[in-house]
């Protein structure tokens, strides 16, 4: 199947000849005209972001996932080091846990670039706490623009293995409805607050998303994860911080024709805050991905909102190298340096192929940091390709 599909292909490449009952059903489908599961069995294209990096990424099935490099013999999806660069988290980013594991942390994070333009928006760094952390994306983004995180949490072990690793080691792990753990959080802020001789504190995250997504049919208020933002809220009015960012998914912006999204709104504005919303997509932000995420926005009223970071590379020019302001970074601006793999290899371990080619790379290797790399972008600065 793999072989069959060119760069930019999918499906409709796959030889009839080919035996399989899910590309029997796909072909069914599309011919009753219920869409044309286009990303399904879909090659990356090397001089353009990526779609968007779900949990699924290790199926060739379930979306655009395959390797951009057909002529280079790399038949295969892309492996945890290569979505997690496609996701902005640099190569030293350890993920713990099992393969699955590793998959719904990266797939369900917030890229850590997005997060970082949304922290220099907000004013001058403070502290912040990290509410569903998952493995950091958001935070990361935070601690790359000066922030300093107090505490996270968590109801995933192998989450809370991944953030202790890789940003700092206060993660409470547990179920935030429970009594003791939510306790723990607000003492916790509290006890900062009173170190911090009045530094400013942030609440950022976002519950689970998958209640609000539009994939599959569990877009119900029955579902114990669409009340999670209720518990969220809560902590907003035990310790009134001066801001808060809630992130979600964009279906839920129309989640029972918006009234979920407006009852969202309503609670998250309740203390005051004056909420904005965002809708951020991340090939805006030096992001070799295609992803939009929502962010609601709130700040105490004595400190103004800028509105959204400005994009500084898109889509929508090409080719999408790193040449100049406003084009995009592409697939292979950010994995030709990695080396090739056999199918099912990660390669976290294995030396580079070649010296880094481009900023983003760079970014990657930590040779720059965040602002380095935008400034690089900015400026139109590129390495010499190999």
């Amino acid at each position: 199947m793999v072989r069959s599909v060119p760069p930019g292909g999918n499906w409709k490449h796959i030889p009839e000849s080919v035996p399989s009952r899910r590309l029997d059903q796909i072909r069914k489908s599309y011919v009753a005209g219920k869409g044309s599961r286009s990303t399904y069995y879909g090659r990356l294209r090397p001089d353009a972001p990526s779609y968007t990096i779900s949990t699924y990424f290790n199926r060739p099935g379930n979306g655009c996932y395959i390797h951009y490099d057909y002529e280079g013999g790399q038949h295969r999806v892309i492996s945890q080091r290569e979505a997690a660069r496609l996701q902005s988290f640099p190569d030293a980013f350890v993920f713990h846990g099992s393969r699955t594991s590793v998959n719904k942390q990266i797939g369900n994070a917030v890229p850590p670039l997005v997060a970082y333009h949304i922290a220099t928006r907000l004013g001058p760094p403070g502290r912040f706490v990290d509410l569903f952390c998952g493995a950091g994306g958001l935070s990361l983004g935070f601690v790359w623009a000066g922030w300093e995180p107090v505490i996270a949490n968590d109801v995933d072990e192998t989450f809370v293995q991944t953030y202790e690793a890789n940003i700092h080691g206060n993660v409470i792990r547990g179920d935030i409805r429970e009594s003791l753990v939510f306790r723990r959080i607000v003492a916790a802020c509290q006890q900062s607050r009173m170190e911090s001789g009045g530094s400013r504190l942030l609440v950022v995250g976002g519950p689970p998303c998958q209640g609000f997504s539009t994939a599959g049919n569990r877009r119900s208020m029955s579902d114990d994860r669409n009340r999670l933002f209720e518990e969220y809220n809560k902590i907003l009015e035990e310790l009134q911080p001066d801001g808060f960012v809630f992130e979600n998914v964009p279906g839920i912006l129309n989640m029972r024709g918006g009234q979920v999204f407006g009852m969202i709104l309503k609670e998250l504005g309740a203390q005051g805050y004056g909420p904005e919303v965002w809708r951020l997509r991340a090939e805006e932000y030096g992001v070799p991905q295609r992803r939009m995420r929502v962010f609601i926005i709130g700040l105490k009223p004595d400190i103004s909102l800028v509105g959204p970071p400005p994009g500084v590379t898109s889509s929508e020019t090409m080719p999408c190298l790193l040449e100049s302001q406003g084009r995009c970074v592409s697939v292979r601006d950010a994995l030709e340096d990695l080396p090739a793999l056999k199918p099912g290899e990660d390669g976290s371990r294995l030396e580079y192929s070649r010296p880094p080619s481009n900023a983003y790379q760079s970014f990657m290797r930590g040779k720059t940091g965040a602002a380095e790399f935008l400034r690089q972008v900015a400026a139109g600065a590129v390495y010499d390709r190999c």
